[in-house]
């Protein structure tokens, strides 16, 4: 299974991304070995996944809500919140 998910990062940031192995990349990036945008804002938490059968299908999404803007992504994230798959 592939994921695109993002992250809420402590200063409030949101960051993106895309992983075969959600939970292993969630320690990752707080342990400090993810990507360079979350080693300085850990802690981060999971605010929003999406699951894919293919990494290129994963890779995508990422694309498309990398371009969103902030208060796109926060529609996402509530949205999922309310439909209770969180």
């Amino acid at each position: 299974m592939n994921y695109t998910y993002i992250l809420r990062c402590r200063d409030g940031s949101l960051y993106t991304g895309w992983t075969n192995n959600l939970e292993k990349r969630l320690a990752c990036h707080n342990e400090g070995k993810g990507a360079k945008y979350t080693r300085a804002r850990r802690p981060v938490e999971l605010a929003y996944y999406e699951t894919f059968q293919t990494k290129e299908e994963a890779m995508r999404r990422e694309w498309e809500i990398k371009r969103m803007t902030r208060a796109g992504k926060i529609l996402l994230i509530e949205k999922q919140w309310k439909s209770g798959k969180k």
